[in-house]
């Protein structure tokens, strides 16, 4: 701890500690006293989320003895994702109210900087000492006393201010940097899916044909345990059926009995479809491994691969596009039919042509991943450095 500083509980650096209100869907109104709620909550950020908004009128205010929130309080969510993080309110023109999970931190004025405490808050020391206060099994919270509880580093004020003028200022960088990889990942895959659209505009002179007029599919085994027989074999199911890579980290077993095995097996080259869950999203099996499959995929099998790799990204283009969920059925869930899979039409070029598009469009595949890899990492390395200087403003390294 660097020289005049000292470490006080959150609780103790505020003249308001308090929890938001209790307010019920049926105490909610259409305009009036805005709402602010734990997902306008950032990680630094205040998320105005106007078009979601919620309200209460002046009765239901006075009635439930609401406490007002002003510009420059703080608002801490007890609740994930993560638990403790934390934002200022701005001026925005509206009389505003929080909500029950929100804890309301109205600092006093000659001890602590609003703005040094939210950035850190952003640390990983304050969100781990959060993360350990937590309670709940199935969703992650802090009580208000255990978050009150929180070690706060406090330096003198002129301090505090110094270093937030020295973190507004490298943020800034970083946010630009940010902005710019960012931008850069979404041209990479800009280009996969351009190829995509010119290589299937390219052979829109093609014939046409229904998948079942040139493909052997089928669904695979229903999962039933009661009445499953057999030996236990790994099988995959819509989880593991990624676009275009199947995700074999985390299979299951079912029992199939011998004479199943041809019926239900997935052979290198098939092309495997979501029936549900993610309908239309599919992926090749390139492994020789013995290999099942559940009732919630397809197997499609071409006599040439090749129109299986073809499927795969038309299947994509028309998810991306929006066409694909014509063909689904289900007001609710969702489904990929058999019939509706036997009914939609593909371009059927050529088994040369078709390999000569296939290989644009994975070269470009290729390229964008590379790329993809790449500018992932450099926002892997901004995250670090934003860490870094964190970790040191709040060692008093930051000079």
């Amino acid at each position: 701890m660097k020289p005049g500083w000292s470490v006080q509980a959150l609780a103790s650096l505020a003249e308001v500690f308090t929890d938001g209100d209790w307010i019920e869907s049926k105490d909610q109104s259409d305009r009036g006293i805005r709402l602010v709620q734990t997902g306008n909550i950032g990680e630094g950020v205040f998320k105005d989320r106007e078009s979601k908004a919620r309200y209460i009128d002046e009765e239901t205010f006075d009635r439930l003895r609401c406490s007002e929130i002003v510009p420059g309080d703080c608002l801490i969510s007890r609740l994930p994702d993560p638990v403790g993080r934390a934002c200022l309110i701005p001026e925005t023109g509206q009389k505003m109210i929080t909500a029950v999970d929100c804890s309301i931190v109205r600092f006093k004025s000659g001890l602590m900087s609003p703005e040094f405490f939210v950035y850190f808050s952003q640390s990983q020391e304050y969100l781990s000492a959060v993360s350990q206060a937590c309670t709940g099994t199935t969703r992650s919270r802090i009580s208000r006393s255990n978050l009150g509880q929180i070690a706060v580093p406090l330096p003198p004020l002129d301090e505090q201010r110094r270093i937030v003028t020295l973190l507004d200022e490298a943020f800034e960088g970083l946010a630009r940097a940010r902005e710019n990889a960012e931008a850069n990942l979404q041209n990479a895959r800009e280009l996969f899916t351009g190829t995509i659209h010119a290589e299937f505009a390219w052979i829109a002179s093609a014939p046409k044909r229904k998948v079942g007029d040139v493909a052997v599919h089928a669904l695979g085994k229903m999962l039933d345990k009661n009445k499953n027989k057999g030996t236990p074999r790994l099988y995959l199911r819509n989880l593991n059926v990624r676009w275009f890579n199947v995700d074999t980290s985390d299979l299951l077993e079912m029992r199939i009995t011998d004479t199943e095995v041809e019926r239900y097996t997935v052979k290198k080259g098939d092309l495997l479809i979501c029936e549900g869950g993610y309908p239309g999203r599919c992926a090749i099996w390139n492994d020789g491994d013995e290999m099942f499959f559940q009732k919630a995929l397809h197997r499609v099998r071409f006599e040439h691969s090749v129109h299986g790799r073809l499927l795969m990204y038309f299947l994509f283009m028309a998810d991306q596009n929006g066409t694909l969920r014509e063909h689904f059925s289900g007001a609710g869930i969702q489904h990929f039919t058999g019939q509706a899979l036997a009914k939609f039409e593909m371009p059927f070029p050529s088994e040369a042509v078709a390999m000569g598009v296939i290989s644009k469009i994975e070269a470009m595949q290729q390229r964008s991943l590379e790329l993809e890899s790449m500018l992932q990492q450099k926002l892997r390395d901004l995250d670090d450095l934003r860490q870094s200087l964190l970790q040191k403003a709040f060692a008093g390294g930051l000079t």
